[in-house]
């Protein structure tokens, strides 16, 4: 069997915070980094506002995008009254990933110990596109990319990946089943 070859992706990084400004966003440009250095396109980046309607409203329009086949959101996973982004994107996920979240907790455990029940990561699919919710922290976003992303969304990977059913996540909306954002 012959080995399958690395199909690039384009990625959108979001990054959900009040303070951070282009210069001070480590964790979005951790992700860029990584997911450039592993070959895949950057197909957007932004920044916006604590704000459940601006977190939902920049992720749906990426979902639309043809450009677009996964995207990731850093920040607002916490406890604190501003973290929303876990509120603002599981209502409108089609479906949820909660593999995600489990292995995103173990994979933390080992870096920061049980401080990781503090994280609301989590997961899932919106038109067709991969969304994925990581905390605000440089250090949860290499540990996320390095041990589940870069392997899930990289077509070689095996036994299976996110890549080779990408082609199929869209079949509810074809067959008229389903909701849509």
């Amino acid at each position: 069997m012959s080995e399958r070859d690395f199909i690039p992706l384009g990625i959108a990084v979001l990054t959900v915070s009040d303070t951070r400004t282009p210069a001070e966003d480590r964790s979005g440009a951790t992700l860029a980094e990584r997911l450039e250095g592993a070959g895949h396109r950057l197909a957007g980046r932004r920044i916006v506002a604590d704000d459940v309607e601006a977190i939902r409203s920049a992720v749906t329009d990426w979902s639309k995008d043809p450009a677009v086949d996964v995207v990731i959101t850093t920040g607002g996973t916490g406890f604190t009254g501003r973290d929303v982004t876990p509120e603002a994107l599981e209502p409108i996920f089609e479906k949820r990933m909660d593999g995600f979240s489990a292995i995103f907790h173990r994979v933390s455990f080992e870096t920061i110990g049980v401080s990781t029940i503090q994280s609301r990561a989590t997961g899932g699919v919106l038109n067709a596109t991969f969304v994925f919710v990581l905390p605000g922290s440089p250090g949860a976003c290499r540990d996320a990319w390095d041990h589940i992303l870069a392997l899930q969304l990289d077509y070689r990977h095996k036994p299976c990946n996110f890549v080779e059913i990408m082609p199929r996540l869209d079949e509810h909306l074809r067959r008229g089943g389903g909701r849509s954002a």
